[in-house]
């Protein structure tokens, strides 16, 4: 599940300074405060008692369990609408932009794959990032699902959303939407956009990021071991005030979007649509 290793490098180039210190900081309307310690704790625990108890987790579709047989062609323009417990938006995936990241996440939103995953890693300014299964026999069974990479046809601006990826034709479930412009570090280092978020770029903003980066970054965020090998729960328990997905929906574009969507990949790829 090591999907976010090219990732910490990369943010360990853009914000040295924030590499040790600033990722710890509590988030204070969408910015970080750069508060650690008690600060942090007061915040969380304060803000937890809003919060309401666990719910029961809907069980897992079975064909998610056979990767190998979710391999349907995605339309050439396509919605996803999440519903999550900060509200609503909606990602426009263009498919002639990453074929193949574009047919694995169409085929991981028709099956419930984002049903109550959690945004496991908010880091303000830069991404916030979810794919990882609810269910740990989900995870595990998408483990080494890898897909081959796309070349990279669009750029990493923000609200544009990217696999997760730790080397060559490493894909496999893990996004992330770029919260800023991104594309002078990330576009030359073969991360792909798929899509683009088209209305809620201000709930995105808004998920909660008060625990930090990864443990890897110095971070007080959820391991991405754990939260693959125990689940939902682990996250429940020690990181509640995460904001999760409760639906993820396949929905077709208006005809406007189409077009749209359509002329920006005419620009930005370079190349004909597949």
């Amino acid at each position: 599940m090591r999907c976010i290793i090219a990732l910490i490098f990369v943010f360990a180039l853009l914000e040295p300074a924030a590499t040790a210190r600033g990722a710890q900081g509590t988030q204070a309307g969408g910015k970080s405060t750069g508060t650690a310690g008690a600060g942090q704790s007061t915040t969380s625990k304060s803000a937890a008692k809003t919060r309401t108890a666990p719910t029961q987790h809907q069980a897992s579709d079975p064909a998610l369990l056979h990767p190998a047989m979710l391999k349907a062609k995605a339309p050439d323009v396509y919605g996803v609408k999440f519903t999550t417990t900060k509200g609503d938006f909606v990602v426009q995936v263009t498919r002639a932009w990453a074929p193949l990241g574009a047919d694995r996440f169409y085929n991981l939103v028709k099956c419930g794959f984002f049903t109550d995953a959690s945004f496991f890693r908010v880091v303000p300014g830069f991404v916030v990032q979810f794919g990882i299964s609810a269910d740990p026999k989900v995870s595990a069974a998408w483990e080494t699902a890898n897909i081959k990479d796309d070349p990279v046809r669009s750029s990493n601006k923000a609200g544009y959303i990217t696999y997760a990826m730790g080397g060559p034709n490493t894909r496999t479930t893990q996004v992330f939407i770029n919260l800023r412009d991104n594309s002078s570090a990330l576009d030359s280092m073969g991360f792909a956009p798929f899509g683009q978020v088209t209305s809620g770029m201000d709930v995105v903003q808004q998920l909660y990021g008060g625990y930090g980066d990864l443990p890897e970054m110095g971070g007080r965020g959820p391991s991405e071991d754990a939260i693959a090998k125990s689940g939902k729960g682990y996250l429940d328990k020690n990181f509640p005030m995460l904001d999760s997905i409760k639906t993820a929906t396949v929905s077709s574009p208006s005809s406007a979007s189409s077009k749209t969507a359509g002329e920006h990949s005419s620009m930005s790829s370079g190349s004909p649509k597949p």
